[in-house]
């Protein structure tokens, strides 16, 4: 730079020329475009930054909703298991009641016969005390023994046709008189028409134990082949005894043919001197 003469004034600084209008509207026009090209990609990642955060508000949801499911998806894996457990108890359960079921079965099927063969029992020493009989007082009181233990009876009356075939007449009694028996016509309900018809009269409408002179528990023909003899009347049973049953019936059964012809053997035996007939009585009886 020159300097400035000594003495002289300093001259004012040179300004320099402004610049044309062309570049000044160019730079503005760049300027503007600057700003708004700045403006355009800002709102560009904006956006972009929006859908971005979108996706990941969608991507946390499938993530929640995978979460959920596998959640249950283990639930329903533990449900199953149970289910097979369960089913597995189910069946070792069906299998132990089978097996009870059928030791019971057995059980009481043991019971019955075990009845039966008592029954049978029953009904075999009472046949052979009725035939073992060889008096006719013998006879008499195994009947009434008969009567008494194997049947409960506790008032009973034996009774026979009368010579004319119109009176049952008592002639062994248990429990009551002889007055108190009385006879019977063969019309008398239900003594008399049950002899009349041969069959085991039994009232079902009272208690055994409940029964009377007038309305007796049960009526039992005797009969001997086809032929009737004679009447069991057990006007009442035992207090223990309510009811008679199958058993009972199979008794009176017994001694609906076998007592008359037990006591009418028993009759022919002492008449007979308590002798046994000899070989040659049964030889002349062939035919």
């Amino acid at each position: 730079m020159a300097e400035t003469p000594k003495g002289e004034p300093p001259k004012a600084a040179l300004r320099s020329d402004p610049p044309p209008e062309d570049l000044k509207r160019e730079r503005d026009t760049f300027i503007q475009q600057f700003f708004r090209r700045g403006a355009q990609i800002s709102e560009e990642l904006l956006g972009d930054i929006e859908r971005l955060r979108t996706q990941v508000r969608e991507l946390e949801g499938e993530n929640a909703q995978l979460r959920s499911q596998l959640a249950s998806d283990a639930a329903i894996r533990d449900l199953l298991h149970k289910i097979e457990d369960l089913e597995t108890e189910k069946q070792r359960l069906i299998a132990h009641a089978n097996r009870v079921s059928g030791a019971d079965e057995f059980a009481n099927r043991f019971a019955e016969l075990e009845d039966e063969l008592a029954h049978l029992g029953t009904l075999h020493v009472a046949n052979v005390q009725l035939h073992s009989s060889t008096s006719v007082r013998r006879a008499f009181r195994n009947l009434r023994e008969l009567l008494a233990q194997f049947l409960g009876a506790a008032e009973f009356a034996v009774y026979w046709e009368s010579d004319d075939a119109r009176l049952l007449v008592p002639i062994s009694v248990e429990g009551i008189s002889m007055k108190e028996a009385r006879d019977f016509t063969l019309e008398d309900k239900p003594a008399g028409r049950a002899y009349q018809q041969g069959e085991i009269f039994v009232d079902v409408g009272i208690d055994a134990h409940s029964g009377s002179l007038e309305r007796p528990a049960a009526v039992i023909p005797l009969m001997m082949s086809s032929q009737r003899l004679g009447a069991i009347v057990a006007f009442k049973s035992l207090e223990q005894k309510t009811r008679f049953d199958a058993a009972d019936f199979e008794l009176f059964k017994l001694l609906s043919t076998q007592a008359a012809a037990a006591i009418v053997h028993a009759y022919l035996f002492a008449e007979a001197g308590r002798k046994a007939p000899s070989v040659q009585a049964f030889i002349d009886q062939e035919d």
